[in-house]
């Protein structure tokens, strides 16, 4: 089974990004972030995506810099599955499988733990 895990951004001020998420949604940090990462959750606790800001230096007027992550129990048999739907599987460093849809549009699947 597939949950959504994260929605990723990736920002060119990580800083200034997060501010302006974190008051746009009612969000908080996760743990403190890092020099090229952050991940907020919902600031009362209740259940929702995580959103994940990264840096990025693509420019987003010519590259869209959203992607989604899909967090599996068992991340392997998921691939398999959304392979033999029509996924592409673009590479995997044994714990992130990077895939594209049937339209070419990239998404992770992570293993869970």
């Amino acid at each position: 089974m597939l949950t959504f895990g994260s929605v990723v951004i990736g920002v060119d001020e990580l800083p200034r990004a997060s501010e302006f998420w974190q008051q746009a949604l009612g969000y908080r940090p996760r743990e403190e972030p890092d020099d090229s990462w952050a991940i907020l959750v919902p600031r009362d606790g209740t259940p929702g995506p995580q959103l994940a800001l990264m840096l990025s230096p693509s420019d987003a007027r010519h590259q869209p810099r959203i992607h989604v992550d899909l967090y599996a129990d068992d991340a392997t048999a998921e691939v398999e599955r959304l392979t033999r739907l029509g996924a592409t599987e673009v590479e995997s460093d044994g714990a992130v499988a990077v895939l594209e849809d049937t339209e070419g549009n990239r998404f992770c699947v992570i293993g869970r733990g």
